[in-house]
């Protein structure tokens, strides 16, 4: 399939949970650092060898550092924002009208988002003020600030089977279980010596957590058992920037690293690592693996560059 260069350097790729062949890409000018921002929205090909579509696309006056698709609406995006903003798209709407609606509380850059998949009306975003917000699209305002980290919130998940149940990560080198029921969060998980960066939680197992790390690796948790990872997967040069479980099969990982790679894992085994791309040529920031479409993997990074491909295909073919 073949790849789609975007004007600005990319932060964050996602699939629609509605249609297979529908991806949105968050971008942003001069590295995120200072300028604009782009969400696109892109269809893909029928065939292999037919080219990317772009559907639509939204600018924003600071970069996008990450975007969720709306779980109840199939044409509705949040996007998370560097000014500490949250933008609400409508697909269907030209960009004249939109944003829909835009939410501004966070103080520093938002760089996570992420949609209930199971209660499909809220969403949480993660900051660098340190904090987590809980919000509802018919809310005008935050329902809940959660602020125990010490340090930047990279990443904040939901877990896929339990309703109120979310887990963020942390600079401050923890990650955190909440309970949205609960006055302050559940468990605190000591689980590297630098950064954490990213977070996910494994598909079918909902005590089954990833974090990827600064220190360049990623630990597989049981949060009935936290003291020791489950499994520790090395394989990258550098920072792991993002962590996905697959959608499809419950031992199987997808993870981008500042090494320029996307890796593929089997956390269960001894010789973890089952396949490494290497098609970047900067950053590798943002991969995604399609709920639809089995072995569909998607990534962007900051040469600009968005891949779609077959997991054990050669992404630059096509």
């Amino acid at each position: 399939m073949p790849a789609f260069r975007t004007p600005f350097n990319g932060y964050s790729v996602k699939f629609s949970p509605f249609y297979e062949s529908r991806l949105a890409v968050a971008t942003a000018q001069n590295f995120g650092i200072l300028g604009n921002g782009r969400v696109h929205v892109f269809s893909l090909p029928p065939t292999p060898n037919a080219p990317i579509a772009e559907l639509i696309s939204f600018d924003t006056a600071d970069g996008v550092y990450d975007l969720a698709w709306s779980e109840s609406h199939d044409s509705l995006l949040v996007a998370a924002v560097a000014d500490g903003s949250i933008k609400l798209f409508d697909i269907n709407l030209p960009p004249t009208q939109n944003p829909l609606r835009s939410f501004q509380e966070h103080v520093r850059e938002i760089h996570s988002v992420d949609y209930n998949p199971t209660r499909r009306d809220s969403f949480i975003t993660a900051s660098w003020d340190d904090t987590i917000k809980l919000w509802a699209l018919d809310r005008p305002a935050s329902i809940r600030t959660f602020k125990e980290h010490a340090y930047c919130v990279y990443s904040a998940a939901w877990n896929p089977h339990h309703t109120d149940v979310f887990a963020s990560a942390s600079g401050d080198c923890t990650a955190r279980i909440w309970d949205v029921r609960e006055p302050g969060s559940t468990m605190i998980i000591p689980g590297h010596d630098f950064e954490i960066l990213s977070c996910d939680w494994n598909k079918y197992d909902g005590c089954c957590i990833a974090t990827g790390s600064v220190d360049k690796s990623i630990r597989v948790w049981d949060v009935r058992s936290y003291r020791a990872p489950v499994s520790v997967l090395n394989g990258h040069g550098y920072a792991v920037r993002r962590v996905k479980f697959s959608p499809h099969q419950r031992n199987l990982m997808l993870s981008c690293s500042y090494d320029m790679t996307v890796c593929m894992w089997d956390y269960t085994v001894e010789d973890a690592l089952m396949g490494r791309y290497d098609h970047h040529t900067e950053f590798a920031v943002g991969v995604d693996m399609s709920v639809l479409v089995e072995g569909l993997l998607a990534s962007t990074g900051w040469d600009e560059m968005v891949y779609v491909w077959q997991h054990g295909t050669n992404p630059k073919a096509g």
